[in-house]
Formats: structure tokens, C-alpha cells, sequence
């Protein structure tokens, strides 16, 4: 019998990638959908509220919450108390301790919790990091822009506390970089630069220890960036290799030729892997991308730039 899923959080990723993917999956059945604009998916209920949806939603076996991350931690513990396993988009919350809480939660009452990060379902993504297995990393640069304009039009959360501004994108790359590096990676310095209007910075630049790597490893994070996206991830290790991810984790070069990964793809995989933990009545909890973003904003050094208009 399909597991039967709510959606929290009805907007652009979960129309665009969660829905096909539960459809395209035997183990799920789109049971129900959270919307305050009423905006569901056809002939299937939608609701206003989590609350109305756990309380009125015949059989509901699970709940993927793709509300923006700083309503996730009282959706998912209502829905966790209500004896739901519960999926949760990328940032999994806007603290660690909120995470580790609904963990914590997830294992009292036997029922899964899994933290999804998209990009690491690339399958060249899984191919890097097993090219990199056991590797020391010479250099690692990472260069994430994109035009905020065009990924976040008219979105005002994303500039508040706890709307990450331009580590909401950075994450992504974080979450690439935690699973391929051979190791553990942390933050040694950041400049984060703000807005003088802002509350969250509009860009980033970063520099990375790590305990597999023997030189620089370093991030810059913009959300200026105009004339199409720039999401690479390049390796070097001591050997002489050459690892670039590309295309926000979607292409591979290895020594500088292309080399073909084959997977279902982003969201099928989440899917796949959330009827397996479901199966196993097991947890996936991943705060390493999480981590790293917290240590940014610990650590970080504030440079006033000119103010920003959406």
C-alpha cells in the first residue's frame, strides 16, 4: 500500500520536483497539500493550515514541509507528534538545535526524519565523492553566483534573520562540499557583505580548514551575479587529479574529460531514499551544510554595500 503524503509548503519546488516525484514513485500517493493562497494541487485537498490538514486527512502516512525554514520546526513537531515521519527541505532549520531537537523527537517515537539536500542527489555528485574516497585535497574552490532577482523575485523572508540571504543558494554548494570532501570540513574565516538595507548578506567570501587537505580551500558566495549562474565546485589533490563539478553538482570532469553518471536524479532519488528509510523505520539527519553556515555568521565580518532593491 502507498505511503500516503501531505505536502506543507505548496509553492514553486514542491510543484515543480516533489509532486512528479511522488507520482512517479509506486511507494507514494499525494494525499494532501498546505497552501495559504488555496493554491493545490488539482484533485487532491488543499488546506490552509498544517493543523487542518493533520486533523482532517484520511490515512496520512508521511509529510514533506517545503515551507521556508523558519516555520519548519513547529510544522514538523506537530506533525512528529502526530505520529507522522516527516521530510523536511533544505536548510532542514534555521538553527542546529532545532534539528537536533526533532531528532531526538524522531527517535523517541520510532518514526523517521529525513534532511534533504537536493544537490547531493546528483548522480555526479555521488560519482565525485567516490573519486575523492580516501584522496588528500590539495585545493578546493568554490564559486556559487546567481541573480537573487531571478531566484527569489519579490521574496522579502529571504533578507530577514534567519532567511540565510545569500547562503540560502551558498547551502547547496555547502551540502556538495560536505558530501565529496574525504573529510571534515569547518569554517576559518568569512566576509560576509551586507546591504546597508538588508538584514541577511547578499554575498559571501569564505576560507575552509579541513582535515584532508593540505592547502587553500575557499568559497564565494554572490547573489549579484548577472548573465547566468556560475555553481562550480574544482578539486585538486596531492596526487595531481582534477575533480570540477559543475551545474550545481549536475555535470562531472575528472582530469578534464566529462565523465557520464547515470541516476534517476534529484528529487526521484530523495524520494527512493525516503521508502527506504520509511521501510527501515530509520532517520537521515545530515547537519553538516547547516553547520557550516552557522560558523559563516560566528565567525564573519560585516562590510556595509550599497543598498538592494528587488
Amino acid at each position: 500500500m502507498a505511503t500516503r503524503v501531505g505536502i506543507v509548503g505548496y509553492g514553486k519546488i514542491a510543484q515543480d520536483q516533489h509532486v512528479p516525484a511522488i507520482e512517479g514513485n509506486p511507494h507514494f500517493e499525494l494525499a494532501a497539500t498546505v497552501s495559504r493562497s488555496r493554491n493545490g494541487h488539482p484533485g487532491v485537498p488543499c488546506f490552509t493550515s498544517h493543523t487542518d490538514m493533520l486533523r482532517d486527512t484520511k490515512d496520512l502516512g508521511a509529510v514533506a514541509i517545503c515551507t521556508p525554514p523558519s516555520a519548519r520546526y513547529a510544522i514538523a513537531r506537530d506533525c512528529l507528534d502526530a505520529g507522522l515521519p516527516c521530510l523536511l527541505e533544505k536548510p532542514p532549520g534555521v538553527t542546529l538545535g532545532e534539528v537536533e531537537e526533532l531528532k531526538k523527537v524522531a527517535d523517541a517515537r520510532g518514526l523517521t526524519l529525513f534532511t534533504t539536500w537536493h544537490a547531493q542527489h546528483n548522480p555526479a555528485v555521488t560519482a565525485a565523492a567516490e573519486a575523492l574516497k580516501g584522496k588528500t585535497v590539495e585545493t578546493m574552490r568554490i564559486t556559487w553566483r546567481e541573480d537573487v532577482r531571478k531566484w527569489h523575485p519579490g521574496q522579502a523572508w529571504i533578507w530577514e534573520p534567519g532567511g540565510f540571504g545569500v547562503f540560502d543558494p551558498g547551502i547547496n554548494a555547502f551540502s556538495i562540499a560536505t558530501r565529496i570532501f574525504p573529510g571534515t570540513l569547518w569554517l576559518k574565516e568569512a566576509e560576509l557583505l551586507y546591504p546597508e538595507n538588508r538584514q541577511s548578506p547578499i554575498a559571501a567570501h569564505l576560507a575552509l580548514s579541513g582535515s584532508a587537505a593540505t592547502g587553500e580551500i575557499a568559497a564565494e558566495f554572490d547573489w549579484r551575479h548577472s548573465g547566468g549562474e556560475a555553481w562550480d565546485i574544482a578539486v585538486r589533490t596531492a596526487d595531481g587529479e582534477t575533480i570540477l563539478l559543475s551545474e550545481g553538482g549536475s555535470k562531472l570532469s575528472r582530469n578534464g574529460e566529462q565523465v557520464a553518471a547515470q541516476g534517476p536524479g534529484e528529487y526521484p532519488d530523495i524520494y527512493r531514499e525516503f521508502a527506504a528509510l520509511l521501510d527501515a523505520k530509520a532517520s537521515h539527519v545530515d547537519v553538516a551544510p547547516l553547520r557550516l553556515c552557522a560558523e559563516a555568521f560566528l565567525l564573519g565580518r560585516r562590510t556595509m554595500v550599497e543598498p538592494f532593491e528587488d
